[in-house]
C-alpha cells in the first residue's frame, strides 16, 4: 500500500471515529499480505478487529462508571469451599438469562461467605455482554436518596438506581431501616419491576425483612415484586475472611 494512500485511509479512518484503525492499518495491510487475504477476508479483519476494541472499550468505560468494589469473576470463586452451594446454579445464572428477562437473582447467607463475590461477578459479566450496571450498597442507596429528598432532586436520584440493566444492591440487612428509608427502597424496587434486573446480596432470610424495613406489610410488598421473577441461591458454608484470617493467624504462629 503506497504511503499517500495509508495516509488517506488513516485520516478518513479519524473522520469515522476509528482511531484504532487510523493507527494499525499498516498492521492489517501486513496481515492481509502474509496471509494473501482477498478483499472480503480483508475487510472481515479490519471489521472484526474494530468491533472488538469498540467492545473492549464499551466494557472498560462501563466498569468505571459501575462503582463495582472490584472485577472478580467466577472463575476467581471457590467453589470447593462451599459444598453446600451447586455451582450449576451460579454458572446459570452467568449465562445472564436473567437479565435478558428483566429478572432478579438474590445470594442470601451469613457474613464472608462470597456473596457479594458472586454479585460483582455476575454484574461483570452483564457489563462484558453490553448491558448497563449500577453497584451499591443498600446503606448507601438510601442514605444518597434521603439527602436527595431534603434536596428536592428524589426524582433526579431515583434515575440513578432506575437506569441501569442491571442494579447491584449489597448488604441487604446489615442495618434496620426506619419506615420513610424503607418507603424509598421500595419505589426503586417497584419501578424496577419487570424494567431491569436486581442482584442482591443479604444476610437476612426473607422471613426477617420485616425487621429490616420496619413494617411488615411494607417489606411484603417489597419482596412481592422482588420474588415474583427471582433466582434465589442460598450460600450457608464458612466465612472466607474468617479462613483467610485464621490461616494468617497460623503462619504468624509458626514463625513466632
Amino acid at each position: 500500500m503506497s504511503e499517500l494512500v495509508s495516509t488517506r485511509i488513516r485520516t478518513t479512518a479519524g473522520k469515522l471515529g476509528l482511531p484504532h484503525l487510523a493507527e494499525t492499518i499498516n498492521e492489517y495491510t501486513r496481515r492481509a499480505d502474509e496471509g494473501k487475504m482477498g478483499y472480503l477476508d480483508f475487510l472481515d479483519l479490519v471489521l472484526s478487529e474494530e468491533l472488538a476494541v469498540r467492545d473492549d472499550r464499551r466494557f472498560r468505560s462501563g466498569l468505571r462508571t459501575s462503582k463495582l468494589p472490584h472485577h472478580k469473576t467466577l472463575d476467581e470463586y471457590d467453589f470447593s469451599f462451599q459444598p453446600e452451594l451447586d455451582p450449576r446454579k451460579v454458572k446459570d445464572l452467568a449465562t445472564l438469562s436473567f437479565v435478558e428477562a428483566k429478572a432478579n437473582a438474590a445470594l442470601l447467607g451469613p457474613p464472608g461467605v462470597g456473596k457479594t463475590h458472586i454479585a460483582v461477578a455476575l454484574a461483570v459479566a452483564a457489563c462484558r455482554a453490553g448491558y448497563s450496571i449500577y453497584f451499591t450498597s443498600l446503606d448507601d442507596m438510601v442514605r444518597h436518596l434521603k439527602t436527595a429528598e431534603s434536596a428536592g432532586r428524589l426524582t433526579s436520584k431515583l434515575g440513578s438506581y432506575l437506569r441501569p440493566s442491571v442494579l447491584v444492591v449489597d448488604e441487604v440487612g446489615y442495618q434496620p431501616l426506619e419506615r420513610a428509608e424503607a418507603n424509598l427502597v421500595f419505589q426503586v424496587i417497584s419501578k424496577r419491576y419487570e424494567k431491569g434486573s436486581i442482584i442482591l446480596t443479604s444476610n437476612k432470610t426473607f422471613s426477617e425483612w420485616g425487621q429490616v424495613f420496619g413494617d411488615e406489610v411494607l417489606a411484603t410488598a417489597i419482596l412481592d415484586r422482588l420474588l415474583h421473577h427471582c433466582e434465589v441461591i442460598p450460600i450457608n458454608g464458612p466465612s472466607y475472611r474468617l479462613k483467610n484470617r485464621l490461616m494468617a493467624i497460623e503462619r504468624e504462629t509458626e514463625v513466632a
